[in-house]
């Protein structure tokens, strides 16, 4: 639950000439893993889509456990004002679970939780050729998907809902670092999960980065170019246990750290764009399943 991204411009004469835009133009790179920093200008929207494949096939217990999550974020943005934007988040989800050693498949697809987010633009410095923001924000995610789906072997467990039944929150900050040729997002953030049905899924706690870096063209001319931006980004996100019962679940929990490399192509008013997220290091409680890898492709529009 989160957003980020930034600028570039129209006639580039000068780097003062090209900040002065920022506020005007939608162009910009952005991060592609997280979404707390999407920039947004005073009376304008964004909308982006996503496709994210989730692969998670590395079982270290005995039932060869193998999830593939298909999940579609939608958000829609507002820049309510020059220095708050509104974020709307409506995922549709497709998960499926295959138990080998039994040879069982469960699934279910569908609306999942939605989610909305304010940002508010606390401070910024901008100087000719550069500008730095940091920005908190908040946000609250709905129990709107379904969460006491069934099948042929009754209710599914709780992690393979399409929601979580429960009220949860998040508050973080993002920092933006931006030039004419790269820019830098960090963010940390929060999530409160809350208990619902008798189950509540532990606290997550994250640190994300991105740095995007222009490599075509190389210099900058009049006109209104496409550009192409080389991206790598970190996610360290930290989960806590989950809970059944007021239990603790053993086999939940712990923390991973991603890279993860990618590519943006933009224009004065979209941006596509792909990444992979790869796991370097899972350190997760029991039998807990790990990523093999997060694949995502990305359209962003601004109007």
């Amino acid at each position: 639950m989160s957003e980020k991204m930034l600028p570039s411009a129209i006639k580039l004469a000068s780097s003062a000439a090209l900040f002065s835009l920022l506020g005007a133009v939608s162009l910009s790179a952005a991060p592609i893993t997280f979404n707390t920093a999407l920039p947004v200008a005073q009376g304008e929207g964004l909308f982006r889509a996503q496709a994210r494949l989730i692969s998670s096939t590395k079982d270290p217990g005995p039932l060869d456990r193998e999830l593939t999550v298909k999940a579609f974020p939608f958000v829609l943005a507002y820049g309510a004002t020059e220095k708050l934007a509104l974020f709307g988040i409506v995922p549709v989800l497709d998960k499926e679970m295959e138990i080998k050693t039994i040879g069982v498949t469960r699934e279910t697809g569908g609306l999942g939780d939605v989610a909305f987010l304010a940002r508010y633009t606390a401070w910024k410095r901008d100087r000719p050729g550069e500008t730095v923001r940091i920005a908190p924000f908040v946000g609250v995610e709905a129990p709107t998907g379904e969460d006491s789906e069934k099948d042929d072997l009754g209710t599914l467990p709780q992690p393979l809902q399409l929601g979580s039944g429960s009220w949860d929150y998040t508050i973080g900050a993002v920092l933006t670092w931006q030039t004419i040729k790269r820019q830098i997002d960090a963010s940390a953030s929060y999530r409160v999960n809350t208990e619902a049905n008798d189950f509540q899924f532990g606290d997550e706690t994250r640190l994300d980065a991105s740095w995007q870096h222009r490599v075509w063209p190389g210099t900058l001319g009049s006109g209104v170019p496409a550009f192409i931006y080389a991206v790598l980004e970190s996610n360290l996100i930290y989960n806590q246990a989950n809970r059944a019962g007021g239990v603790e679940d053993p086999n939940s929990g712990g923390t991973s750290l991603f890279l993860a490399p990618g590519i943006q192509y933009v224009t004065r008013r979209t941006v596509l764009e792909a990444a992979v997220q790869l796991p370097v290091v899972q350190d997760l409680n029991g039998n807990a399943l790990e990523n093999d890898f997060v694949g995502i492709l990305s359209f962003r529009f601004n109007f």
